[in-house]
């Protein structure tokens, strides 16, 4: 039986794809969920352009990602079933949300599913803790800091017990104190206490959870922020991002216009103009958690996504069997 899935995921800055196979023949650690991804491809597409002043998608915004998604689309090939399509937070805020979701059905024959806040913060948990140590014995969090908002969750074993969704994102962050994009020069100390400020108000809901023993990071920001504190894209090797190592990246950033930062080594530069919100957030978060290194996860909402799936199915075919005797 084909066991091949695939998600294309529209977020507020990127729309990315993942095919997954279910038919290896082993499963259940890190190394071994890593041999499963046959496909994945992420483009900065930013559908959350603009949104926070209008609650309208823009339509060179939809047009740019609608030509990313049939492009994924064709990219999948027949033996993998039509894949998922879900979307995040600027689908979740916009007012022409339901014709952008005619337009994925007209492209892909998917019924577009716009996570809530709760479901995208289980699913990044769920595929982010198979980068974790020993995650059965302790109690792990996971912070996913995307374009338009921010989600935390934590729990035991493999799923959350406990998640939130916080109205702050890279993007959002960035709109509405555009000079952390750089494009004035230098970022004025002013500019950062205020953005820092803005972002610990609408995090407050982090404070409410008890304390973990281990914090992953998932999303561009965080994976982008590691390069850059490394120094390098593609395999980065250790995958602990501290504090520390953050604000220097973080301080250096704001000392360059964006189009210098284009040019830092390990920069993706599609981001260069949101990351150092990116950056404040994780910093205010973690300073909040009380932690002062978390680990970078690899595997975020789009493997959580299929993971779950995959075992709802492998759950309703076990009791269908059973009914059946």
């Amino acid at each position: 039986m084909n066991q091949t899935r695939a998600v294309i995921s529209v977020g507020t800055n990127s729309t990315r794809l993942l095919v997954v196979d279910f038919g290896a023949k082993r499963f259940g650690i890190f190394g071994d969920s890593l041999t499963r991804v046959m496909k994945a491809r992420s483009v900065g597409t930013r559908i959350g352009e603009g949104l926070d002043e209008s609650r309208h998608l823009n339509e060179d915004a939809m047009r740019r990602t609608l030509d990313v998604v049939q492009e994924y689309g064709a990219s999948i090939g027949p033996r993998t079933p039509r894949p998922d399509v879900i979307a995040t937070s600027a689908l979740r805020r916009a007012d022409n949300a339901q014709i952008f979701a005619e337009s994925i059905r007209d492209l892909t024959g998917s019924e577009l599913r716009i996570l809530d806040g709760d479901e995208e913060a289980g699913a990044s948990f769920r595929g982010a803790v198979v980068c974790l140590d020993d995650v059965d014995d302790v109690r792990a969090g996971v912070l996913d800091v995307g374009g338009g908002s921010t989600e935390y969750a934590t729990g035991m074993h493999e799923h959350a017990d406990r998640t939130a969704s916080c109205e702050v994102g890279a993007v959002r962050l960035t709109d509405w104190f555009p000079a952390l994009s750089g494009r004035d020069g230098l970022v004025q100390n002013g500019v950062i206490e205020a953005a820092r400020n803005r972002a610990g108000e609408i995090l407050q809901p982090l404070k409410q959870f008890d304390s973990v023993q281990a914090l992953a990071l998932v999303g561009g920001s965080a994976t982008t922020a590691l390069a850059v504190s490394k120094g390098h894209r593609g395999s980065v090797g250790e995958m602990e991002l501290t504090r520390d190592s953050l604000t220097g990246a973080f301080n250096l950033l704001c000392e360059l216009p964006v189009e210098k930062r284009r040019t830092v080594p390990g920069m993706n530069p599609q981001r260069a103009d949101i990351l150092p919100a990116g950056m404040l957030i994780i910093l205010t978060a973690l300073e909040m958690l009380g932690h002062a290194r978390a680990t970078v996860s690899p595997t975020d909402l789009l493997f959580g996504y299929l993971l779950l799936q995959h075992e709802r199915e492998l759950g309703a075919r076990f009791h269908e069997e059973r009914a059946a005797g």
